[in-house]
């Protein structure tokens, strides 16, 4: 006995979708590979579905043009921040100083598996016309409160020393994120992801813990690496 023709809608409608975000996918990931060795000018069409081995009509029916495929890589990247970093804080529970190690990892993550694309967005976002940098602008505030929200809490709580500017503290860990990317032609080859994280998080916090908690967090202030 057959299955009803709406399940098999279903399931092909289904395996379409996934096709299409793994195509996606392929096509972003050597977007960012080459316009971070080209640059964004020195990258024609031609020369991405070369890369991506399709067909400049595939890449087409995904994309009008060159700056949708460049704010597309951009996007990503900002759109993974969004699904990773609230996740990694929620898990780390309810202390906030926890919270704000748990989501710099996250972000850190992230910068990881998206290395040429966080480079591209400091290299190339200054491309894009101001609708699309504006909406850039938008999504990196978005992606950046469930940190501010631990620090405030953080300071709220006494956590961390009242003179905390929640709003630098947050900017500077982004930026300490996106460095692992920046230098990572440094970092890279003298510290291992999981070891520049660890001493990153450390750095940062120690500058913020107050003294009267820092036993409390002997974990992430002074880690064996």
């Amino acid at each position: 006995m057959t299955g009803s023709p709406g399940r098999a809608q279903d399931a092909d409608q289904a395996a379409r979708v996934v096709r299409a975000e793994w195509r996606t996918r392929q096509l972003l990931s050597a977007a960012a590979r080459l316009m971070e060795r080209d640059g964004f000018h020195g990258v024609s069409m031609q020369a991405l579905a070369d890369e991506a081995s399709v067909s400049v009509g595939l890449i087409y029916r995904y994309f009008g043009s060159k700056e949708d495929v460049l704010l597309a890589v951009i996007v990503e990247v900002l759109n993974a921040f969004d699904a990773t970093v609230p996740a990694a804080v929620e898990a780390a529970g309810a202390d906030p100083v926890e919270r704000i190690a748990a989501a710099f990892r996250a972000y850190c993550g992230v910068i990881n598996t998206h290395r040429h694309a966080a480079v591209l967005t400091y290299r190339e976002s200054k491309t894009l016309g101001t609708r699309h940098r504006d909406t850039i602008k938008s999504l990196e505030v978005q992606t950046t409160a469930p940190l501010r929200a631990a620090i405030r809490d953080g300071v709220e709580a006494g956590l961390l020393t009242a003179d905390v500017d929640v709003e630098l503290f947050a900017l500077d860990l982004i930026l300490l994120a996106h460095a692992w990317a920046l230098k990572h032609w440094y970092f890279g080859a003298t510290l291992s992801f999981e070891t520049y994280v660890t001493r990153q998080t450390a750095l940062a916090l120690r500058a913020v813990v107050d003294p009267a908690h820092r036993d409390d967090y002997r974990h992430l202030l002074a880690p064996r690496t």
